[in-house]
């Protein structure tokens, strides 16, 4: 498959079966156009209001998709073609900002490098107060992005409210295309061990994937940790080839199977590395096209796979371009790993209009685990089906203790001042800090007096129950605004267990098949420290 054909993205949700099948079935096609057309000519002309016909005709295929009770199957009007373009691609005419509605003003989370946003001084915690002449209090995300994109080149200014700052930080900008990386940095977590974070798939993923591994190569590493935690999926060509960036040419990656159809993918290039030890992590919050890959890798035993199980989202959906600038994305087909295991999880709607899985479990004690259908990989390992990926070590992760649930809880209404605070503190030990900085109690103190002086009351004893989650936040934005990600990441070691088991059993082999009778020698499921 080419980017010049229809946009395929593996995606979730098994499509029910209507009970009535449309209640139609029974009558023939012609008696069904009929009924619609009826039904279409009657409230164009009788219903009380008037309606124009292509609102009227929208309707009626915006009802006939609602029908179909799949979340993942969208009619979309041009403008929403072009955000799903955009979201799924990476790419996007702007400031380079990644944003969030809390409270009253959407805020800025994150500010990507090299971005008219970066240049222009704009910090994360930053409140967006006027795009332009427009005051964008009580804005929802997508309003707020609606009015930040444009044609690249064109002027824009905003104004931003900054904690700290009385006056509102009027700055201007000249939008320019957003580079969105897939893969934010890479880095050797120790001498032999090296780290890549993969955030989503989409155009540039294989791209920073192989760039990723080649350097870590030539920084030393003898293996790489791949991480998929959280990463949501895209685009489906992205998952097959950076697949085929560790699996030989020729292998089967995928199949899917719809309405008559059956279809193998199948791995186009020589490898890249074709030796070089993996652990692929994934959770809940991996799906999709993060499944595809850690299922054809583990398939072939060519990682290990550690973490929760996946999220389980094993439908394709095709992306068709309709007339007037419209598109039809509708879910075409299930996905299955080359062993043969189905990846989606068997969901129903529940009387509230959610869908649940119909035999939920999560996988983290032995009993679950082996309740499951077994498969044998390439090598004759035993892989789990069932739906989603069952990891070959299952290490469930830390989870708040009841104090710091409290204290969340208890920030929860005012979090947005509550993170500015943080912010404002980490933004003042900038410049005075070294890497190996000792985290110091007084930053947590001076975030809760500015909390109180922001009229934000959280009982002080709570506080102070609660206060390891905060020094984590505090010291995480600390080195975050000082040194960037891989500080972060390296300094939050402590409290990421999956991360250290992984990079345990990395020391243990210098092949792929030394880290899996490493892993096989030690429990498969580990559990995670003690929330009480």
């Amino acid at each position: 498959m080419t980017r010049n054909r229809k946009a395929v993205l593996a995606s979730l949700v098994l499509v029910p079966l209507l009970a009535s099948g449309f209640a139609l079935q029974a009558r023939s096609t012609r008696g069904g156009a009929q009924l619609l057309d009826q039904v279409l000519t009657f409230v164009a002309l009788r219903y009380v209001d008037t309606l124009d016909a292509q609102a009227l005709y929208e309707k009626a295929a915006r009802g006939l998709v609602k029908e179909l009770n799949d979340p993942y199957t969208e009619l979309f009007t041009p403008k929403q073609l072009e955000e799903f373009s955009r979201n799924t691609n990476g790419r996007y005419a702007g400031l380079g900002m990644e944003i969030s509605k809390v409270g009253d003003y959407v805020t800025v989370n994150k500010v990507f490098p090299n971005s008219p946003a970066e240049q222009g001084g704009v910090l994360e915690g930053d409140k967006i107060a006027i795009i332009d002449t427009v005051n964008a209090r009580g804005f929802n995300t997508q309003q707020v992005q609606n009015k930040l994109l444009g044609p690249i080149g064109s002027p824009i200014t905003v104004q931003f409210l900054r904690v700290g700052v009385s006056q509102p930080i009027k700055l201007s900008f000249k939008r320019a295309e957003i580079h969105v990386p897939a893969v934010p940095f890479a880095m050797m977590l120790d001498e032999r061990t090296g780290y890549v974070p993969l955030q989503r798939f989409s155009e540039q993923t294989t791209e920073d994937i192989a760039n990723s591994v080649l350097a870590l190569r030539k920084q030393g590493a003898k293996g790489v940790i791949i991480d998929l935690r959280g990463n949501p999926g895209g685009i489906l060509e992205e998952a097959f080839s950076m697949s085929n960036l560790f699996l030989p040419k020729g292998k089967e990656l995928l199949s899917v199977r719809g309405r008559g159809e059956f279809q193998k993918f199948v791995s186009q290039q020589d490898p890249l590395a074709p030796e070089i030890p993996l652990v692929v992590m994934v959770d809940g919050g991996s799906a999709s096209a993060s499944e595809i890959v850690a299922g054809a890798l583990q398939d072939y035993d060519r990682a290990l796979v550690l973490g929760t199980t996946s999220f389980g989202k094993g439908l394709v959906q095709s992306v068709y371009n309709l007339d007037g600038g419209y598109a039809l994305k509708i879910t075409t087909g299930k996905w299955f790993t080359p062993s043969g295991r189905s990846i989606q999880k068997e969901r129903k709607m529940n009387a509230e209009g959610q869908y649940v899985e119909v035999l939920p479990d999560s996988l983290e004690t032995d009993s679950v685990r082996k309740a499951r259908p077994v498969y044998k990989s390439a090598s004759g390992r035993t892989v789990y089906g069932g739906g989603a990926i069952t990891p070959d070590v299952i290490v469930s992760p830390d989870t708040l203790s009841s104090a710091e649930q409290a204290l969340r809880r208890a920030l929860l209404p005012h979090f947005a001042k509550y993170f500015a605070h943080v912010n404002a503190v980490a933004e003042e030990q900038k410049g005075k800090v070294k890497p190996d900085f000792a985290y110091n109690p007084a930053w947590r103190d001076q975030v809760y007096q500015r909390l109180l002086a922001d009229t934000v009351k959280v009982d002080k004893a709570v506080w102070d129950a609660g206060a390891t989650d905060v020094d984590r936040a505090i010291d995480a934005r600390v080195a975050k605004v000082a040194f960037g990600d891989t500080l972060v990441l390296r300094r939050g070691l402590k409290d990421d267990n999956q991360l250290r088991r992984a990079m345990e059993l990395m020391r243990k082999g210098t092949t792929q098949r030394e880290i899996f009778a490493a892993a096989a020698a030690a429990p498969a499921v580990t559990k995670a420290r003690s929330g009480q």
